[in-house]
């Protein structure tokens, strides 16, 4: 791994740089100033089983430095390396001095047989690595995913209040608009309980699902996830794993994030903001406005 040449080994890497740029405002040229920018590094992600072996590089994936160990947990929760929490023995960066230590790899410790092989070459991070259709919904049911709780019913208004807290905890973006969101919100009050970000949406996701299962709190079966951007299979997938019941969006679903919603019984809510949104599965969970709450009065 090439590390940047930035900073020096051993230095925590910071979720922002400060980079120089030439503002250009309408037609004239404004003097060169400074720019908060989100930091973006490659982590290495490593399962160690308990026998000892020496850990596998299973996954690299480009980052916003910050709650590595969440997303290393989360990751491979998600992806199946991990069947719970009690499967997580430990977290680690790598160890000097047999390794420089530029907090770029994490060794996840297993505390069950690993096979690196069958993974080595299933593992995708994004949406661009070319699994699709079928493929990738064969593969979920593989997970052994469970269908989140039904008797939960959330106000409207609940959710259109969670776009608004989002963008106000978006502590990173509000300085640099460069990083994606994931928010865990309570389902009975829609206090947003907390937000992590990332360059990635899914590695945003995977810090918010980590946190969750290092906290014992898994299945969050009473829990929102609310997301930034788009919501895409990967995010709908991530969402099961964690045993959300409701998924809600800023953005657009992909065609396949909303069949994976419908096949495994997942509430799934795009577009999402203060004066509305859309529903594309699970409407059962989200309770029917009433007049007051259409018009706002009884909202956030």
């Amino acid at each position: 791994m090439d590390p940047s040449n930035e900073r020096p080994p051993y230095e925590r890497p910071s979720a922002t740089r400060r980079v120089p740029i030439r503002r250009v405002p309408g037609n004239a040229t404004a003097p060169e100033r400074w720019d908060e920018v989100a930091s973006e590094e490659p982590l290495e992600i490593r399962i160690a089983g308990p026998g000892g072996e020496p850990a596998t590089a299973v996954a690299v994936t480009m980052r916003t430095p910050g709650h590595d160990f969440e997303l290393a947990a989360g990751f491979v929760l998600s992806e199946g390396i991990a069947r719970g929490p009690r499967d997580l023995r430990g977290i680690r960066y790598c160890t000097p001095p047999a390794e420089e230590q530029w907090f770029n790899v994490v060794t996840v410790d297993l505390a069950r047989a690993f096979d690196p092989e069958r993974f080595r070459r299933a593992i995708y991070v994004s949406s661009s690595c070319g699994l699709c259709g079928r493929t990738s919904l064969d593969r979920v049911q593989r997970l052994g995913i469970e269908r989140p709780p039904s008797g939960l019913c959330v106000p409207a208004s609940v959710l259109r209040g969670l776009p608004r807290e989002l963008f106000r905890q978006q502590a990173t973006f509000a300085r640099t608009g460069g990083v994606h969101a994931t928010g865990v919100a309570d389902a009975a009050t829609g206090r947003l309980e907390w937000v992590r970000e990332d360059v990635g949406r899914h590695n945003a996701f995977d810090k918010a699902l980590g946190r969750l299962a290092l906290d014992g709190r898994l299945p969050a079966s009473r829990s929102i996830a609310v997301v930034s951007g788009r919501a895409s299979f990967e995010l709908v997938q991530k969402a099961l794993v964690g045993g959300f019941p409701i998924l809600a969006s800023v953005g657009a679903p992909s065609h396949l994030a909303i069949a994976l919603a419908q096949e495994h019984g997942l509430t799934l809510v795009g577009f999402l903001r203060d004066d509305g949104f859309n529903i594309y599965a699970g409407g059962e969970r989200v309770a029917r406005p009433t007049v007051a709450d259409a018009t706002g009065a009884s909202g956030p």
